[in-house]
């Protein structure tokens, strides 16, 4: 009952994060939606990737975004730029989308079962073997793109004086 309750909420704080059209407002709803997934692994007891995705998500992702939004002076009320005609096209791209993406992964894991007597998959030890043997690329990629996106907001944000290009 919990962990509906909860994948409620984080369902309703996506929703809104994407909804809203206020920039400040859909990045902290973001951390609504992304602490609501780490209650649902926590609810999964896998606490290791439910504190990783507080510390890398919650903690990195959103404040580089909000640092970003604060750099490039972005409007912290209403803004005419995030409010489109598109919605109804949006709507029906993200539901084919959404439709799309749970066939592929019912049907990719639809005869795959868990071993209940092999060794815990949730735990510390099972999930960091499988994040430095396979994902480490993928982790140095993402910081790559992180640190990208920082440099990126910094140069944005910098005022042009006159006898600059």
């Amino acid at each position: 009952m919990a962990f509906l309750l909860v994948g409620l909420v984080t369902l309703g704080a996506a929703v809104v994060t994407v909804t809203t059209c206020q920039l400040v407002h859909a990045a902290l709803w973001l951390v609504v939606a992304l602490g609501g997934l780490a209650v649902e692994y926590l609810l999964l007891t896998a606490e290791f990737i439910a504190w990783v995705q507080v510390l890398i998500y919650v903690g990195s992702v959103v404040v580089l975004l909000l640092f970003g939004l604060m750099l490039t002076k972005a409007p912290v009320g209403r803004s005419p730029d995030t409010d489109s005609a598109n919605r109804p096209v949006a709507l029906a791209v993200a539901l084919a989308a959404a439709g799309a993406l749970v066939w592929v992964v019912v049907d990719a894991f639809r005869t795959t079962w868990i071993d209940l007597d092999g060794a815990v998959q949730g735990s510390t030890e099972a999930t960091g073997s499988i994040l430095f043997r396979h994902w480490v690329l993928p982790f140095e990629a993402l910081s790559v793109l992180l640190l990208a996106a920082l440099v990126g907001a910094i140069v944005l944000s910098r005022k042009k004086k006159e006898g600059e290009r």
